[in-house]
């Protein structure tokens, strides 16, 4: 059985994501930082809760505790939490930061030790073409329209985490996801976007790649998304 964990998973993306891994089989650990919330989604999918808050250390050890407490190992970690404020003020953009970066890094370093318990650990982290240099400075992309100043850097930061991850930690297999344009809570001011279960499917797929997929790449619903 796939031990998986994702994070922000009580609604959007990371919500239909839980439902497509446990639908595969896998034991999922719906991580949410706001417990009424995260235990309904949970419940609803028929996977296990855990409080987690990637902004807040002593939430994130805690969670591993859990997990290694009722498992001992974790094969799977998606880095789904994120956070879409565009003020360029500063505390907008420190917690845009914490939540979209250092958050990676926060739950990524806590789970190390029991990824490495697994034959064929995997992480993914959530990006955006938005973040994508190529994706920004392409006038056929979407991307290239739309100004996000705080955010597109934070997701450029998290590719650039998976890069380095994958370059130094290369037992574990580490990949970014551009999900698609969603209608979430994310971007319910720029409505038009495609559903989360739509969305969802590209992330569960690269979180069920076998062991001779890739690592350090970045992917999308086509294929590689040039950095």
């Amino acid at each position: 059985m796939t031990v998986t964990l994702v994070t922000g998973a009580n609604k959007g993306i990371g919500y239909e994501t839980v439902r497509l891994l446990v639908a595969a089989g896998h034991t999922v650990y719906a991580a949410a930082r706001d417990e009424e919330r995260g235990r309904r989604a949970a419940a609803e999918l028929g996977a296990r809760f855990v409080r987690l808050d990637v902004t807040d250390d002593a939430s994130v050890v805690a969670a591993m505790k859990t997990v290694e407490a009722e498992q001992g190992r974790l094969d799977v970690l998606i880095n789904n939490a994120g956070l879409g404020l565009e003020s360029p003020t500063g505390p907008e953009a420190l917690l845009v930061f914490d939540t979209n970066v250092v958050g990676v890094i926060r739950v990524t370093q806590a789970a190390l030790p029991l990824l490495r318990k697994s034959d064929h650990p995997v992480v993914v982290n959530l990006s955006s073409a938005l973040g994508s240099f190529h994706a920004v400075t392409d006038p056929q992309r979407p991307a290239f329209h739309v100004p996000s100043l705080v955010y597109g850097s934070s997701k450029a930061a998290v590719s650039m985490l998976t890069l380095q991850y994958a370059k130094t930690v290369p037992d574990i297999t580490f990949n970014a996801v551009e999900p698609g344009y969603t209608d979430t809570d994310l971007t319910k001011d720029h409505p038009g976007g495609r559903s989360a279960e739509v969305s969802a499917q590209v992330v569960a797929r690269v979180a069920m790649m076998g062991k001779d997929g890739p690592t350090g790449t970045f992917q999308e619903e086509d294929g590689i998304l040039p950095w």
